[in-house]
């Protein structure tokens, strides 16, 4: 059996490269909705954080999720965040 080729991601924070799956990605779409992806198969820009405030806090300290989606991200997707991570 051939091992499969797992997706690694760096997180915003921390900037730490893990695993794709133990992320929380947040993405901007062509329409410039900007949302949390539960399933991280969303077309559009993606940006990922992993699921630990400190993570968060680092991220939204720095507005790196606002560099990384090139884009002024609304308050209250860093407010449905954070309510998610605590």
């Amino acid at each position: 059996m051939r091992k499969r080729k797992v997706p690694k991601r760096m997180c915003i924070g921390c900037q730490e490269m893990k695993a794709k799956k133990e992320f929380i990605r947040v993405v901007k779409t062509q329409e410039e909705d900007i949302f949390i992806d539960p399933t991280g198969k969303q077309p559009g820009r993606g940006a990922y954080i992993c699921p630990e405030l400190e993570c968060f806090k680092k991220a939204y300290k720095s507005k790196r999720l606002d560099k990384a989606l090139k884009t002024a991200v609304p308050e209250d997707v860093y407010q449905i965040l954070e309510d998610r991570l605590k």
